[in-house]
């Protein structure tokens, strides 16, 4: 067995472990805000829960919505900041030490305070996009307060919190980039779509849910592949942890693009489908119309009517005023 710098020493297997202290020298995370313990984090997701789930609604239930719109507006500016922020921090750390390096980046110390400050950062992040959902409420967009939103972004700051107080590795920078870099077009759409004027302009809203999908499978694909070549492998509690909460995020991120964007497409085709058959069903109308009476054709006397049913359907009449005017 050997030891390097103190820190890491290779098993039978010619891998290279890291001993139960390793992650001791990462324990000037406990003197950052809100890592010292958990209560802290606990009560802010405990009241982020009551209010969006009871309080919220119940304090709503007889007021007009919120409008927000400014707030709105800058709100999402801020997060598109600090998602591009988050971005470049990411991304200067892998450009120095790759996407999948082989060796223990968590060796150095220069390594273990960067990559620990960047996944704080990221947790702030986490917690500040909590006010999305508070937004819904106050705005009485209870649709969009779903449980795959209210699950996704609670369970966000729970795993970031956990994997920086008692296992940050290196595996998991890449996710904070490719979620960076998907908030980034994410809340530039929603910042678009408060201002009244450019929602008609906002046509690709279902391809960011299409990026949350290929964003999931990069993810997983990535944190297995570096699990296999890396000298440091997380923990199999991580391995495990990371394996269930991202396939449970593509089948749930999965199920709402097929109900809500296929669903769409599918009413489109039906509602295109009917209107065809309409016009087929005016066509024959007017031809009729226009048929001989008494030996002649009458082109002038012909009036139309039209019946709507609702929003898909319509039935158009062509009648003969002349007649009419007669009865």
């Amino acid at each position: 067995m050997e030891v390097i710098n103190g820190i890491a020493m290779y098993g039978q297997n010619g891998t290279k472990e890291l001993p139960a202290s390793f992650y001791q020298n990462t324990d000037f995370v406990n003197t950052w805000f809100l890592m010292g313990s958990p209560l802290p984090v606990i009560s802010i997701l405990a009241s982020y829960l009551l209010f969006v789930l009871k309080i919220g609604p119940a304090l709503m239930k007889n007021r007009e919505p919120l409008k927000l719109q400014n707030v709105i507006q800058f709100y999402n500016a801020v997060q598109v900041g600090v998602s591009c922020f988050l971005l470049y921090v990411c991304v200067s750390m892998m450009s120095e030490n790759g996407l999948l390096p082989k060796t223990c980046v968590m060796e150095t110390e220069y390594n273990r305070r960067t990559l620990t400050a960047a996944m704080y950062y990221y947790l702030i992040a986490k917690l500040s996009e909590l006010l999305d959902t508070i937004f819904f409420v106050l705005r009485k967009k209870y649709n969009q307060v779903s449980f795959l939103h209210v699950y996704h972004h609670t369970l966000m700051v729970v795993v970031t919190w956990t994997a920086l107080k008692y296992e940050p590795t290196y595996a998991l920078l890449f996710l904070g980039m490719a979620n960076s870099f998907v908030h980034v077009i994410m809340y530039t759409y929603y910042g678009l779509s408060s201002i009244p004027s450019l929602t008609k302009y906002l046509w690709w809203k279902k391809y960011i849910t299409s990026m949350q999908l290929i964003q999931f499978v990069l993810i997983l694909t990535h944190f297995a592949v570096a699990c296999m070549t890396s000298d440091c492998k997380p923990s199999y509690i991580m391995m495990v942890a990371m394996a269930v909460n991202v396939t449970l995020f593509l089948y749930l991120f999965g199920t709402f693009y097929v109900k809500t964007y296929n669903k769409k497409a599918n009413v489109k085709a039906e509602n295109n489908k009917i209107n065809n058959d309409l016009c087929e069903v005016d066509k024959k109308l007017y031809q009729n119309g226009k048929q001989q009476i008494n030996g002649k054709i009458d082109n002038d006397n012909y009036t139309t009517a039209s019946i709507t049913v609702n929003d898909t359907y319509r039935i158009r009449f062509n009648l003969k005023s002349n007649k009419l005017a007669k009865n």
